[in-house]
């Protein structure tokens, strides 16, 4: 896949929920780092009640998407936000057209829908990664965005290691390392499509997991749904992301982590995986981007991902 270039285009894209008047600011955004910004139209509107929390028609956000993918000089095509609604827009996905022009797309949340579809079905890596309005427009920490500008420009290569930062550090669950595609993404989106055509693969996987707003009998309900599934047995290694705003925890995000673990070691301490959590990637400050589909190796006592290829040239 090719690497952003300076000055490239990019495109933005709601392939979910409106963030009204955010399109035009985050275009302000990439035009003050020297990219040329195309705001695709369905990002600047909204439906009214009771599809509101939709930005536009599934068809034109659709047609957002493919538009973006086939025009060849846009160089990465970039999410708003996230919300609800991705999902509605898989089975009418061109995986022809995306897989003729890969090139690098970045979101998470209710974008892991469109993640797991294009895993499946296009093949190509793509960004688990701050969103424009969601995370950058809202000022979150470095290196939320460095991180990613370095990697999707192709200064993070193979052999790189991610961590990270010291103000963040990652807790080593069950010790050990293990080598496989990285996967994964917003838990109760996980959930939400087994049994359909676009279903998690996880079978020899670094299976990546994140949310906000659950509860914990809930997130111990989806974990559950997801071993009853099969979709532990294969694993290669675990790495627990952000999981913010647990509701009916009274603690801050970081004490409440501690909570979700038992959770954790319930499905995996019997399995003989690694498991490293608390890592900053989803809903929190930072938001460090994950490049779902490559290679990578877990290593707990390092506390980090070493990436086993190029993940764009």
């Amino acid at each position: 896949m090719p690497a952003l270039k300076p000055g490239a285009r990019i495109a933005i894209v709601a392939p979910a929920s409106a963030a009204l008047d955010a399109a035009d600011q985050a275009a302000e955004w990439l035009e003050a780092r020297g990219y040329t910004p195309q705001v695709m139209p369905a990002s600047r509107s909204r439906l009214d009640a009771p599809y509101d929390y939709l930005a536009g028609a599934d068809a034109d956000r659709l047609a957002d998407l493919h538009a973006a993918f086939a025009a060849p000089e846009v160089g990465a095509v970039w999410c708003l936000q996230g919300g609800f609604g991705s999902w509605r827009l898989l089975d009418q996905l061109d995986f022809d057209l995306l897989r003729r022009h890969p090139k690098p797309f970045i979101g998470y949340s209710d974008i892991t829908a469109l993640h797991l579809a294009l895993q499946r079905h296009a093949g190509f890596v793509t960004f688990h990664g701050p969103m424009l309005a969601q995370d950058l427009l809202a000022g979150k920490r470095d290196p939320t965005e460095s991180h990613l500008l370095s990697m999707i420009t192709g200064q993070v290569g193979q052999g790189a290691w991610i961590t990270p930062p010291p103000y963040a550090t990652a807790t080593e669950l069950i010790p050990g390392s293990a080598t496989g595609r990285l996967i994964g993404g917003n838990l109760a989106l996980i959930a939400s499509l087994i049994g359909s055509d676009n279903e998690i693969d996880t079978r020899g996987a670094i299976l990546f997991i994140e949310d906000v707003n659950e509860a914990l009998p809930r997130i111990d309900r989806l974990l559950s749904q997801l071993a009853a599934a099969g979709k532990f047995d294969e694993l290669k290694g675990v790495l627990v992301g952000n999981f913010t705003r647990i509701l009916g925890v009274q603690m801050d995000d970081a004490q409440a982590q501690g909570m979700l673990y038992p959770l954790i070691l319930d499905q995996f301490r019997s399995r003989g995986i690694p498991v490293l959590a608390a890592w900053p990637s989803g809903h929190g400050d930072p938001n460090l981007t994950l490049p779902l589909g490559a290679q990578v190796t877990l290593d707990t006592g390092r506390g980090g991902l070493r990436l086993e290829q190029a993940v764009v040239h």
